[in-house]
């Protein structure tokens, strides 16, 4: 759920909320210190007007402001888990992440055994990962025996303090192997077949925690993935290659997910540095998917969606002979949306004006067939429609 209150952080803290995250986890519980940060953090690349403003409303509002962004955050994600049909205790341990063992934590301000027992131990888990990973072994330990019986649980820590004794816990932790580690955990009994229409929540899933980053993608991954849809039944294509294809463009832009808000809302035109940062996502996308073997070939097919025709696009500069089909409609759809939909740089603009524009770029970065098809599938919506009912 984290990335539902990506933006507000930049827009309150006028911050990159990749790195105003990861930092403030690193903070410890002095409210000293957390003003502190707050105070340096906020507003540093800002006009001195601006960053007056913001942390005079922080210090003003600061409960309010934790309380909202937490709550969007554990809220989203319980959400997202009831999507993903784990069962209701897995989304209510992630709604209760940030709850206290003393009850000072957010957003329920629920203490000891109220809290899910799995929220009890994630927490502690997070803190132990974040210190260690920042400051070292007795950094991680010292916090969390700091955190002992406030925020987390003593029966936990003290299980954390028996299990660290094991010889092998840190080197596992800083093994290259650990991603293997993790899956060998899972009991044979909790294997659960995946069939299509569960992989279509799966990808529906993702595409929706794409979609909040930022308000003005919001339903984007959605839009994107019916034009697919249309394009490739136009085009001619095998129902369950549709399908299949669907996903992909559900997940097409799952590597937003690494760049900041303050590039992705940035109403004017990008410069040099911030236009390198975006570009990555495409290669984000590729990394991501190709880590799940259901999804190895949508990698390859979702992450080439800003390669051209002519080769001047990215990640790698494809070619026309190189960018398969399947790519080439989700470009399509791409395209289609991101020049008809609201953007921070553009208004909104009609189905006319959007093809008017796209057709510039026929041959170049959009396929003929593709376009063919776009025109096809656009004539059948509802007179003044930008996009699909």
């Amino acid at each position: 759920g984290c990335s539902s209150n990506a933006a507000r952080i930049c827009e309150l803290y006028l911050a990159d909320d990749r790195a105003f995250k990861r930092d403030f986890k690193t903070v410890g519980t002095s409210l000293p210190d957390t003003f502190s940060f707050i105070v340096s953090r906020t507003g540093r690349d800002a006009g001195w007007r601006a960053r007056v403003a913001a942390i005079t409303n922080i210090v003003r509002n600061g409960d309010a402001i934790a309380q909202e962004l937490i709550a969007t955050r554990c809220d989203r994600g319980a959400q997202i888990v009831r999507r993903l049909r784990f069962p209701e205790s897995v989304a209510q341990g992630i709604r209760a992440l940030d709850e206290h063992f003393d009850g000072e934590g957010r957003p329920d301000r629920l203490a000891g055994d109220d809290i899910p027992v799995a929220s009890r131990i994630a927490l502690l888990a997070q803190v132990v990962d974040v210190f260690h990973s920042a400051h070292g072994i007795e950094a991680a330990v010292a916090e969390v025996r700091r955190r002992r019986g406030t925020w987390l649980d003593p029966q936990v820590v003290d299980a954390f303090t028996q299990a660290r004794q094991a010889p092998a816990f840190w080197a596992t932790l800083a093994g290259a192997s650990l991603s293997s580690e993790v899956r060998a955990l899972e009991p044979a009994r909790h294997a659960i077949e995946v069939d299509e229409d569960y992989l279509d929540d799966i990808a529906e899933a993702f595409g929706a925690v794409v979609d909040t980053k930022s308000s003005y993608t919001a339903g984007h991954s959605l839009r994107v993935a019916e034009i697919t849809s249309a394009l490739a039944h136009a085009i001619g294509m095998p129902p369950e290659r549709g399908r299949w294809l669907r996903r992909g463009a559900l997940l097409h832009d799952v590597g937003k997910l690494g760049v900041s808000n303050t590039i992705l809302d940035k109403p004017g035109r990008l410069d040099a540095d911030e236009w390198i940062a975006v570009r990555k996502h495409a290669a984000y996308t590729g990394e991501i998917l190709g880590r799940l073997p259901a999804f190895a070939e949508l990698a390859r097919v979702a992450s080439a969606h800003h390669e051209k025709l002519d080769g001047t696009g990215y990640p790698l500069g494809l070619g026309a002979a190189d960018i398969p089909l399947e790519t080439r409609i989700i470009t399509t759809a791409d395209i289609y949306d991101a020049i008809s939909a609201p953007r921070p740089y553009h208004a909104a603009r009609d189905p006319d004006t959007t093809l008017g524009i796209m057709q510039g770029h026929v041959g170049t970065a959009i396929d003929p067939l593709c376009f063919e098809a776009l025109r096809t599938v656009v004539a059948g919506w509802p007179a003044a429609s930008a996009m699909p009912a």
